[in-house]
């Protein structure tokens, strides 16, 4: 079907929809009977695809869909349009600007009015988000965020990184106006002086009395920061220091002592931290529901098992990429215990990882769903999972059959650049496990992908990664028939 028999085809759709709300084909559907229909039309997660076709049937239908968005995406070849987008969607609430680049016919200074005037035409806006994965930076000064602020009366979340004109000073009197902050995301100028965080951005940021979230990664923070904080005792739920420096273990020790109802700690290259410390601050954190201590180098396994121990509510740890050469062999004499709340265990890139370990873990943590060991030199694994991620490891064929048979629930596998595992052990795992969806085989150089077999025999796979596939456009609408997508 080509897209204009698409149109008319849906056209036709909504016209029957129209006689049947308004029961005659004579009479004028109200704005609140389509917003009804769009609200109905639209998924569980706020997906917007089904409005669509609506919006193409008349201005209308356009305006009223236009209406029902409340968050917006953009990125470089809308930015541009700013003005214009904030005035076609006047109800939005959240914006999201992450994937920012200019391009070289770009003037940086049209880009910036662009941003302020849509913060001025959204007072309606609850969540501003400026950031982006390609290192470019954003240019909105004091100015703007102080103009953000004093705006947006029901403004909760402010996300704000890569953003070198923002002061400290301009940051601390731009959230003074905004007293209802719930969320602050943003890289905190070091003032050129280390470890100097001024006194008038304490005193804004300790005001906030309703903020849940603090986020300063890439920050150069201080202990006297966090003693403040800790005084005021705020209602912080998320706290994420990754990368940042300047701060200690007492000033980690005064916060989390006194802000007890943490859920999200992320400390991530905090490289102070060792075992003893861990095993103190999970006295205190025991609400914690995620942990991120990547790239913690004096952490060793025993860190863990502190904090299944002394957090009961504890899903999720990230401990990859630590580096430690003092871990012991394991005490099988030990007595762990069993932690069935930690459903998501990510290790990748840790050499000191062993069968062993792994083993402990399948007995310990027996409602795992995901398992990271990316670049693990592991050879087998026992567990119940549902995603599991074993890239650029050691695995062979043998250690995916054991996989295969006892993780029959896997959902997700990820085999990139195992270069050890065969056509044959894939299809052992396709064959044994029944609910898998996707399966990643990028780089492995011995297995040649005998994709039709694999979609017979496993009609629940919906994606899969090839190291050398290529096919007629025949054959690919062919697999996407069946739901599945081969690249």
């Amino acid at each position: 079907m080509n897209f204009e028999m698409y149109i008319e085809e849906e056209k036709s759709n909504i016209e029957f929809w129209m006689m049947v709300v308004v029961g005659g084909d004579d009479g004028i559907v109200e704005d609140d009977c389509w917003l009804s229909i769009c609200t109905f039309l639209m998924d569980d997660d706020g997906n917007h695809r089904y409005l669509k076709p609506l919006s193409l049937v008349s201005k209308q239908l356009l305006s009223i869909t236009n209406r029902h968005r409340y968050s917006f995406t953009i990125c470089t070849p809308t930015l541009l349009y700013l003005q214009t987008l904030c005035h076609r969607f006047p109800n939005l609430t959240s914006i999201h600007i992450t994937e920012f680049h200019l391009q070289q016919n770009t003037g940086s200074h049209s880009v910036q009015d662009g941003v302020k005037a849509m913060l001025m035409a959204l007072p309606k806006l609850r969540k501003i988000n400026l950031y982006n994965s390609y290192g470019y930076y954003f240019n909105v000064n004091d100015s703007i965020l102080l103009n953000l602020c004093k705006n947006c009366e029901f403004l909760e979340d402010i996300v704000m990184f890569n953003c070198p004109l923002l002061t400290q000073d301009g940051i601390a009197s731009a959230i003074r106006e905004r007293p209802s902050l719930m969320s602050l995301s943003i890289n905190l100028p070091s003032n050129g002086i280390p470890n100097n965080i001024s006194s008038h951005f304490i005193d804004s940021l300790v005001s906030l009395k309703g903020l849940t979230c603090l986020d300063l990664s890439y920050s150069q923070i201080s202990d006297k920061l966090l003693s403040s904080i800790a005084r005021e005792d705020l209602l912080l739920r998320r706290l994420v220091f990754q990368y940042c420096t300047g701060y200690s273990y007492s000033g980690l020790v005064s916060l989390l002592s006194k802000c007890q109802r943490i859920q999200h700690l992320d400390l991530r290259k905090a490289n102070f931290l060792n075992d003893q410390h861990v095993v103190q601050l999970s006295l205190f954190i025991d609400n914690l529901m995620s942990i991120n201590l990547g790239e913690c180098n004096m952490l060793t396994k025993l860190a863990l098992f502190a904090l299944v121990r002394e957090c009961p509510l504890l899903s999720e740890i990230k401990m990859d990429r630590i580096e430690s050469e003092s871990v012991e062999n394991s005490d099988s004499s030990m007595d762990f215990g069993v932690y069935p709340r930690l459903k998501s265990l990510y290790l990748a890139y840790n050499s000191w990882l062993s069968d062993e370990v792994i083993n402990t873990f399948a007995s310990i943590f027996p409602n795992l769903q995901l398992l990271d060991l990316n670049s693990c030199d592991i050879s087998e694994e026992v567990l119940t999972l549902e995603v599991l991620s074993l890239s650029n490891s050691g695995i062979d064929d043998s250690s995916l059959y054991m996989i295969s048979k006892s993780c029959s629930g896997l959902l997700q596998l990820d085999l990139t650049n195992c270069l050890d595992v065969t056509e044959k052990g894939v299809m052992q795992v396709v064959a044994n496990c029944t609910q898998l969806r996707e399966i990643y085989l990028q780089g492995c150089s011995k297995v040649a992908a005998d994709v039709d077999s694999m979609v017979y025999i496993r009609p629940s796979l919906r994606k899969i990664t090839t190291p050398n596939f290529s096919s007629s456009q025949s054959r690919m609408k062919a697999f996407l028939c069946r739901g599945c997508l081969v690249v």
